[in-house]
């Protein structure tokens, strides 16, 4: 991948709280298979300030996702503690937890997740169902997400009508709809060329300069360099987490990429 990079300290200069978006303690979990108990997490210590921008990375089984499912309030921990925005969630019941995802999270994902039958725009007011916004303040609000990500004119367009990297947008835009406090993107390239790639991590670097907090799980290198902070983990442990030397700058590399053909 072509280069453009400058370091993480002059990309961003989002202002910070001293409370962490994300800090957990000794956090542990444990699955029944059988007889045997899975280990998934074995004592995971670590916080994650306000606008960061997190790379997750390991090998298939080394935790991540599993991490990744505590961190969005998907799943609680056998052990530890788990503060999100200074709040220990790891005790919280289902329903608590389904309040906090719908009001302080957005989610993007591989797979897009896009109702075929339902346009961009509604997909995108999909989340604020749950918040009891008026029709007119959900329509607002998803157009304000979809001009983020670049699709103003696309608004009455179906999935079907959308490439992959238009369908990855418009689920960017509905994971910002709700104005989480944290956006979790698990593998939110793979099912993308080389170029919607780096499209995708520009948007990321724009919503993270702006003060959003990115947690961003990934198996791709190259991806992981275009965060700020890269944090590797095996067999349930963290194996390294430092700072990224030289963020690749998505608006550079794009710029020396061949555009694909309609």
């Amino acid at each position: 991948m072509a280069t453009g990079s400058q370091t993480s300290a002059a990309r961003s200069e989002a202002p910070r709280t001293s409370t962490p978006v994300v800090e957990v303690h000794e956090l542990r979990k444990n699955y029944q298979l059988g007889e045997s108990e899975v280990h998934a997490l074995r004592g995971i210590t670590l916080s994650i300030a306000q606008g960061e921008f997190v790379a997750i990375m390991g090998v298939s089984g080394s935790g991540k996702s599993t991490f990744m499912n505590i961190l969005g309030c998907l799943d609680r921990p056998t052990a530890g503690r788990y503060l999100f925005a200074g709040i220990d969630v790891s005790a919280f019941t289902r329903k608590e937890l389904a309040r906090i995802r719908n009001q302080k999270i957005g989610f993007v994902f591989q797979g897009f997740n896009l109702l075929g039958r339902t346009t961009a725009l509604e997909n995108v007011e999909l989340p604020m169902l749950y918040c009891r916004a008026s029709k007119k303040e959900r329509e607002e609000r998803a157009r304000e997400a979809l001009a983020l990500v670049g699709l103003a004119d696309r608004e009455d367009h179906f999935p079907s009508q959308l490439s992959g990297g238009q369908q990855q947008r418009v689920a960017i835009a509905r994971a910002l709809a709700n104005k989480p406090l944290l956006l979790l993107a698990d593998e939110p390239t793979g099912n993308l060329d080389s170029r919607t790639s780096v499209e995708m991590m520009e948007i990321f670097q724009k919503l993270n300069e702006d003060g959003l907090t990115i947690v961003l799980v990934t198996h791709e290198p190259d991806i992981s360099r275009f965060a700020d902070r890269e944090i590797v983990f095996r067999d349930g442990r963290i194996k390294r987490d430092e700072r990224v030397r030289n963020v690749q700058v998505a608006s550079e590399v794009l710029k020396s990429l061949p555009k694909l053909e309609d």
